[in-house]
């Protein structure tokens, strides 16, 4: 036996009283970032320790430190060239790969790249600052 759920019945279903949150991503406005523009999720949400960032990555991404947030980016997508620059080290990168990127480390993407990146605690621009 088959069993389908409508459109109206998903949608039309309170998430307020459920204790877990679902975001697709396809449906997020991207937001300018010093990298170039990123898809914000959980930010809102009371229970969540950080945010998750589907990030496009411009050839001219500018280098950036954050002295609260720890960044964790997976790599979904790349050139062959790509590299990450963090602090004087330009480390090359492909996809699979995922970096760790403490406070105070200065970091920037060199190419473009598509990534996945874990911001705990939660993302606050007022984090961002450049030399």
């Amino acid at each position: 036996m088959s069993h389908s759920v409508t459109e109206n019945s998903v949608t039309n279903k309170s998430t307020a009283d459920k204790k877990y949150q679902v975001v697709d991503f396809e449906n997020l406005a991207g937001v300018p970032c010093p990298c170039g523009s990123a898809k914000r999720a959980f930010a809102e949400n009371e229970h969540s320790p950080g945010t998750v960032h589907v990030t496009e990555i411009s050839d001219d991404a500018r280098v950036h430190y954050h002295k609260e947030h720890t960044e964790t980016y997976y790599i979904l997508e790349c050139g062959p060239d790509a590299k990450m620059q963090l602090d004087d080290e330009q480390v090359p990168i492909r996809p699979g790969m995922c970096i760790l990127i403490p406070p105070g480390v200065r970091h920037r993407a060199i190419g473009q790249m598509k990534i996945i990146n874990i911001v705990v605690p939660k993302f606050d621009p007022a984090d961002e600052y450049f030399d």
